[in-house]
């Protein structure tokens, strides 16, 4: 099993505080690699409102011919920090030339675009330099858009993080999402570390998905091109979210209606059934195959967490207001908020929807029953 926990609060938080809560939680993973997705940015990428920022390792060579394609399709830097490592790197880390976190000036041409054309075109510049990268092995890169850093590599948590300083002020942030991974795969590949990220939806999960096939499937008849990848089973449960809120426009709350449906007699008796059932009918193949235990981010700041029917993985959520935080292990939220109510703490069912919305106040939960 993998290990997840992520923090939201009122207040920038260094990354490290969720770095340390994974360390705690070390027998859950295997060392092999670690991922932090950021969003709510605090620091010199609070004046930075709308310009997308990319994250990403990179060659020399790499650096060059992203710097050349930036400017031909004209993106200007407005401001970038550049991890630059020690010559030796620690054992099990690969060395890189250099992780990069840099915020764009947009393109002239785009000032009269609308929101959602925007959004598709830094979509698609993901997915160019994407390719450019898988093409010459000189850049991975993990996420451009708006208030948002991601940092994946190879590794122990706790050495990648010292290794990296990732306590330095330029990353904190008051969503942090962060996952100490157990490989389930042959081959390490970045691009399979969670947490997993498509316009403004980060999701990452603590299971096995083995509906994943007909998952994938459907997905990418959609013809949407952000709908690819799949080095890992749980990157689905990022896009099936995308799906429900770009393509169906429903909430938050429908999520678990479509990965996890209520039976057929229930739904015969639900306030809300005849549209349930229709969703259920529409959407079935995207109900998963657990075990699974799922923690997201919306692109509107609420952080969430769900469980399949299964429930054989782990999930504890509890904290104050102005600080919450969601993890795999009862000792990994210790280690986030210890001074909180412990009798508050909750530990959802496979009915329930945990949220915690951007004024970090309370804790909302939603059954399935109600919605």
């Amino acid at each position: 099993m993998c290990r997840l926990c992520a923090l939201t609060s009122t207040e920038p938080l260094s990354p490290m505080k969720a770095i340390e809560a994974l360390d705690v939680m070390r027998e859950g993973h295997d060392g092999s690699g670690v991922g932090l997705f950021l969003s709510d940015l605090g620091g010199p990428w609070e004046e930075l409102e709308g310009a997308p920022i990319l994250s990403g390792t990179f060659t020399n060579e790499g650096l060059k011919r992203l710097d050349s394609f930036m400017m031909e399709i004209g993106f200007m830097t407005k401001y970038k920090l550049s991890i630059k490592t020690p010559k030796t790197a620690p054992p099990g880390v690969p060395k890189r030339d250099v992780y990069l976190i840099r915020a764009y000036e947009l393109p002239e041409e785009w000032d009269h675009l609308p929101g959602d054309e925007i959004r598709n075109r830094l979509m698609q510049v993901r997915l160019q330099l994407r390719q450019m990268g898988e093409e010459k092995q000189d850049m991975i890169v993990f996420s451009f858009w708006p208030d948002c850093i991601m940092i994946k590599e190879i590794g122990d948590p706790m050495t990648v993080a010292e290794y990296l300083r990732l306590d330095r002020k330029e990353l904190h942030a008051r969503i942090i999402l962060a996952q100490g991974r157990q490989n389930t795969n042959y081959a390490i590949n970045l691009y399979a570390c969670h947490p997993f990220f498509l316009q403004g939806i980060a999701t990452m999960t603590n299971g096995e998905n083995t509906a994943f096939v007909p998952i994938r499937e459907f997905l990418s008849s959609r013809g949407f091109p952000g709908y690819m990848g799949y080095q890992s089973d749980s990157e689905v449960f990022t896009h099936i979210m995308h799906y429900m809120r770009h393509f169906l426009g429903l909430d938050v709350a429908y999520y678990k209606h479509i990965i996890t449906p209520l039976q057929d007699e229930v739904l015969e008796k639900h306030s809300n059934g005849t549209f349930l059932k229709h969703l259920k009918r529409s959407c079935r193949r995207l109900i998963i195959d657990g075990p699974n235990c799922v923690i997201g981010c919306h692109p509107d700041k609420r952080v969430f967490m769900v469980q399949d029917r299964k429930k054989l993985r782990p999930g504890v959520v509890g904290g104050r207001p102005g600080l919450y935080a969601f993890s795999s292990e009862l000792c990994g939220l210790d280690a986030m908020v210890p001074d909180r109510d412990k009798s508050k703490d909750i530990q959802p069912m496979h009915l329930d929807t945990v949220i915690v919305g951007p004024d970090r106040q309370e804790v909302r939960l939603c059954s399935q029953m109600d919605t």
